[in-house]
This record gives structure tokens, sequence and C-alpha cells, in this order.
């Protein structure tokens, strides 16, 4: 399931942005269903999760013959590693999904591509000049108008409210740790291929929720029991989409899509749940995903930039 395409022929935009919609939809399901399951524990939620997003993943790799690929590998700590910081991100987002709107929770989400940059430059030492820092700012301001009004319900003493406002801090240390988990991916694939991040990924996070277990599991309502199934598929086929995009046209061509999940969510929000999006959803959305597209085309720039030094600077050595 490499994202990588074996030959420039097999670049087909718009399959790939096709295939990027489709993945989004999956994922937006997979929300929908963990949301109309209730306040599952998380725990539970991020195991039948993983546990049947594994069945689509491996009937794929079966099919393609990856199967042996997936399992073996030089770095299982650091599969694990990610695996865990991975679970804590999905366990913090399963929470917060369950307290918030479903466009609001989108909306926060977004903010993670915005700390994967600053995470970047402060940890990791990569280099992130004024612009994409501007970009980053005028993000976080968006994130900031989306939270403020549930964050300053910590005051009161409403419990739905206190509820909500806990929804979104979770949402928001969601956020931050799955930028982490995505640097990480980010050292995997430089020797590790994408069959076995995903397996590794899903077996270490089934193992994580089972985990959870002794703290308390709900008794699941047949109706609870098949919506968590369904998130599960809806998030395995959501992940083999969003993968198979990557064969058929550069990130910075189909990333952009991805901002079609607020569309879907502020649709299914108000046909299923009655969400209506406030102001501050709008407008906080609308500079969050702003920053979002511009940060996406400066890296678009900024890997032109860097292919066309390589073309005219001569082999060393």
């Amino acid at each position: 399931m490499s994202p990588l395409p074996d030959d420039d022929d097999d670049r087909r935009p718009l399959t790939g942005i096709t295939l990027k919609i489709a993945s989004v939809c999956a994922f937006v399901a997979m929300s929908t269903f963990i949301k109309a399951s209730g306040e599952v524990p998380p725990g539970q939620t991020v195991f039948f999760r993983s546990l049947f997003a594994v069945i689509p993943v491996v009937a794929v790799m079966a099919f393609r013959r990856e199967l042996a690929v997936a399992f073996r590998t030089s770095r299982p700590l650091s599969h694990v590693a990610r695996g865990v910081v991975g679970v804590i991100a999905m366990g913090l987002g399963f929470f917060a999904l369950t307290r918030l709107p479903l466009p609001e929770w989108i909306a926060i989400n977004y903010a993670q591509p915005l700390i994967v940059v600053m995470l970047s430059a402060l940890v990791f030492g990569e280099t992130v000049r004024i612009f994409r820092w501007s970009a980053v700012m005028v993000g976080l301001v968006g994130v900031t108008i989306i939270s403020w009004p549930k964050l300053t319900l910590l005051s009161s003493g409403a419990e739905l409210g206190r509820g909500e406002a806990l929804g979104v801090l979770a949402a928001l240390v969601g956020a931050a740790v799955s930028a982490v988990a995505m640097l990480l991916v980010r050292r995997l694939v430089k020797t590790e291929g994408s069959p076995t991040i995903v397996f590794w990924f899903s077996i270490t996070a089934t193992v994580a929720g089972l985990l959870t277990l002794p703290f308390g599991w709900a008794a699941l309502t047949p109706l609870q029991a098949v919506m968590l199934v369904m998130a599960g598929l809806c998030g395995g086929i959501g992940q083999i989409l969003m993968t198979e995009s990557y064969r058929h046209a550069d990130m910075s061509t189909i990333a952009p899509f991805e901002y079609t999940s607020m569309l879907l969510g502020i649709a299914i929000g108000y046909t299923v749940f009655g969400d209506v999006p406030t102001i501050h959803v709008m407008v906080g959305g609308t500079i969050v995903v702003g920053a979002g597209l511009f940060i996406i085309w400066r890296e678009h720039r900024l890997g032109l930039e860097r292919g066309a030094a390589r073309r005219v600077t001569p082999p060393q050595g």
C-alpha cells in the first residue's frame, strides 16, 4: 500500500482527487458512527475502530500479496512508540467527538497541520520561514475563535457547558498529539513501507484499546455495537482510499480536498444530529482552512524550488 507510484505514467490527478474525496467521506462516516454510538469509553471505541479497520486493510494486503512484507520490520519499537502516541491522540479525539458538534470537532482538528509545522521547526530543526510561520499564527487565531466560546464555559456551573469545554480541550490536545504521531510517521517512512506502518499501527492500537478493559467498558446495546463496527470498517476503508489517492497524484494536488470534510460535517451534523454551526465555527473554520491551504501551497512551491535546485546543481564527489 505504498503511496508512491511506480512510474510517472501512473499519475492521474482526477483519479487521485476522487479517491481523496472518497476517503474523506469514509472518515466523516466513521466519525458520524462514533458520535451516534453515544458516550462509550474512549478505550473501548479505539478497540472497535482499530480491530474492525484491520479487516479491509488486511484484505487488500492479501489481494496484493503484501502481508508478508507488512509483518517484517527492523524497527518494532519505533512502530510501537508511534502506535502508542497515535492511540492517545485517537482516544482524546473520540472523547471530544462525543461531546462536541461534528462541524466544530472537524474544524478544531484542522489545527493538526499547523502544529506539525511548529513541531517540525521547534523539535526537529526544520527550516520554517516567515511565510509559513505567519500562516500558522493566523491559523491558531482561527482555532482560538472556534474554541473560545466553549472554553469560557469552564467557569460556568452548567454540566453541559463543562462537558463541551472538556471536549474542546481534549480535541486540542488530541490534535497536538496527532501532530507528534505524524512526525513519527515521517521518520518511519524513510525505512519502512506503507503496509508495514499501517499493519503495525492497527495491531498496536487494537491491543492498546483492549488493555483499557479493566478500567471499565460500557455494556453496549446491539445498535451501539453495530455503530462501532461500522466505524471501524469505514476507518479501514478510508485508510485504503487515502493511500491509493497518493498513487495517482502529488500530495500538494490532493491535500486541499481534505477540507471538504467541513462541508460534509456541516451537512451531516445538521441532518443527523441537528447541529447548527455557530458564527464562531464558520469564521474560525474559514481562517484555519485558509491558513492550511496557504501552507500546502507554500510546501508545493518549496518542493518545486528544491527540485529546480537539484536539476541545476552538479553531483558532488
